[in-house]
């Protein structure tokens, strides 16, 4: 493991404090790429126009005449958060845009409907089975697809087949082919001038609506004051955007600030805040945290191990007792989830811990059991990718017992999506009939017998397109924090702030006395520690070594409300 330390930018940081920026966020903006004030501004006036997403026009128009015409739609949605929170952000926004309109909210619910393919049965996407099982249950007169379709040139063409047309909004990497859909909106698409490459898919969807609700009211439908609100779904889009591991770019940052200003106010639906309380997390101090880890693994959990329908309809509903019925029923599920996951985590590395008595590390992995759950694979493969800080491919059996289901995780640096391209070239044809994805997340269909293979390139690849020092696993230092600033004041102020994938949460680096260093559980430590005078509690996750009397900590720190919210605790990353 190396520490490297960020240098901000100087002349960006005293530019940022100039505008009455803190000195202490100046200076981690400043090391983080930011170079002008007005790219920390959170307003909704600030978001990229979205005019400029390919595409966006003709969805626009065609949307606004189906809303106009009552028309039935029917959102083809996707089974892991992003998708649950693109599905309710398309429902929600266009039932919302029937009622401005005069439409009853019955009628409006009627008009608008969702469907979710099962993983298990149907797979990923708008596969042809999901098309005719959709025109079979609602006879739609046009399929808008979230967070997928890029990929579905079959089930486009089936579509048009049962004559019904289809509006794709996604965000994943294109294929070769693109499908003749009705209209294509998706910021990676060849020619999209749209500079936010990294939008999630729920934020896809919400540009198309933002784009309807203008033709909408440029055509006098409603005025400014009359028109919708859509920015009541921004939890929604800060939700998805966070769960998604997207790279929080400025417009990104912007969405997920938004929608974060909503729950903390009481504004966002009963099921976000259903989520939030039954995770123990407050929401009049929510953060990205919460998004991340407490809410978003709960709805992945319906996806992984039932119907992703649930966790769309806690986020759709608006009745508050429905909304914490089915918060009970993700927080099950997400418990059921976590023993099937533990179960795999120790039985993959009982696998690995053999290969490595033999073997180097590989610089990529790939582990299956015959008995493991599709469902957990990806978390698995996040797990492990996390603790031997290689990109991972895991596998289990598909319902066809020739093949294989996999999910794979990758790391900063090794771009996954171009990783399977060349495997799938180097293995023999129709080895891996399905393969899909983006730079740090996939999924793959292998056929069975070429699991050996499959292997060996994997790690090839991986070694051929990654740079070696990706391997090493580096943290990065935000340097030394100044002890005037290690308060609750300052972890407020952090606190606030949106951080995530491409944009880390600050972590400093300091010397400290070790006065006391007891055992939690017999897996972590807490430690008493001393700095300029100041005693200070800190704790470290799943470690149980002592620190020398003095240690140069890697730290990030945090409001303590286990003991009364009146002092800050460390949190140890490392050792510097």
């Amino acid at each position: 493991m190396n520490i490297t330390t960020r240098i901000p930018n100087l002349n960006a940081e005293n530019q940022l404090k100039a505008h009455g920026i803190h000195p202490l966020l100046a200076r981690l903006m400043a090391a983080r790429g930011i170079a002008e004030a007005n790219e920390l501004n959170p307003e909704l006036n600030a978001l990229l126009n979205p005019n400029t997403l390919k595409g966006i026009d003709t969805a626009a128009h065609a949307l606004s005449k189906y809303v106009l015409e009552r028309k039935k739609m029917v959102v083809v949605g996707d089974y892991d958060c992003d998708g649950a929170t693109a599905t309710a952000v398309a429902v929600r926004g266009l039932r919302m845009l029937h009622t401005a309109l005069g439409t009853s909210p019955q009628q409006a619910e009627q008009l608008v409907q969702f469907v979710v393919p099962n993983r298990f049965k149907y797979g990923y996407g708008l596969s042809p089975e999901i098309v005719a099982l959709t025109v079979q249950q609602h006879q739609p007169d046009l399929l808008v697809t979230v967070d997928n379709g890029i990929a579905s040139v079959d089930g486009i063409e089936a579509a048009k087949a049962f004559g019904v047309p289809v509006i794709v909004t996604d965000h994943h990497l294109p294929g070769p082919t693109l499908p003749d859909a009705l209209a294509i909106v998706n910021p990676n698409q060849p020619g999209c001038p749209f500079i936010s490459k990294s939008m999630a898919g729920v934020g896809v969807m919400f540009y198309v609506l933002l784009a309807t609700r203008a033709v909408l009211r440029n055509a006098g439908h409603f005025t400014a004051q009359t028109q919708p609100r859509l920015d009541g779904l921004l939890d929604l889009v800060a939700l998805g955007t966070v769960a998604d591991v997207v790279k929080l770019c400025p417009n990104n940052r912007r969405l997920v600030a938004q929608g974060l200003m909503r729950i903390r106010k009481g504004l966002a639906q009963p099921g976000v805040i259903a989520l939030m309380l039954q995770a123990g997390r407050d929401p009049r101090r929510a953060n990205t945290f919460d998004l991340g880890f407490a809410i978003g693994p709960r709805l992945n959990a319906a996806g992984r191990l039932a119907d992703m329908s649930i966790g769309i309809q806690a986020l759709i509903t608006d009745n508050a007792q429905e909304a914490n019925a089915l918060a009970q029923q993700l927080a099950d599920m997400n418990e059921a989830r976590k023993r099937i996951e533990l179960d795999m985590k120790n039985q993959a590395m009982e696998h690995l811990d053999e290969l490595l008595k033999t073997q180097t590390l590989r610089a990529g992995l790939v582990v299956y059991h015959p008995d493991w759950h599709q469902g957990v694979i990806g978390i698995l493969a996040s797990r492990i990718k996390d603790q031997f800080h290689r990109p991972v491919i895991a596998l289990a059996p598909a319902d066809d017992p020739s093949e294989l289901k996999g999910s794979g995780r990758s790391i900063a640096g090794v771009h996954l999506r171009d990783v399977l391209d060349l495997v799938a070239k180097r293995l023999p044809q129709s080895s891996m009939p399905k393969m899909g994805g983006h730079a740090m997340a996939a999924g793959l269909t292998l056929k069975a017998s070429a699991l050996p293979a499959f292997e060996e390139a994997f790690a090839q690849a991986v070694s051929d397109l990654s740079d070696p020092e990706a391997l090493t696993q580096t943290l990065v230092s935000d340097g030394s924090l100044p002890a005037q600033y290690l308060n609750t004041q300052t972890a407020d102020m952090l606190e606030l702030e949106v951080w995530g994938q491409g944009f880390a949460a600050p972590m400093f680096c300091d010397e400290f006395e070790v006065l006391e260093h007891r055992l939690l559980k017999d897996a972590h430590s807490k430690f008493k520690l001393r700095r300029e005078g100041q005693i200070l509690t800190a704790l470290r996750w799943r470690s149980i070594e002592p620190l020398p009397p003095k240690a140069q900590l890697l730290y990030r720190f945090e409001r303590d409300v286990f003991s009364g919210g009146d002092k800050v605790q460390l949190i140890v990353e490392g050792v510097c």
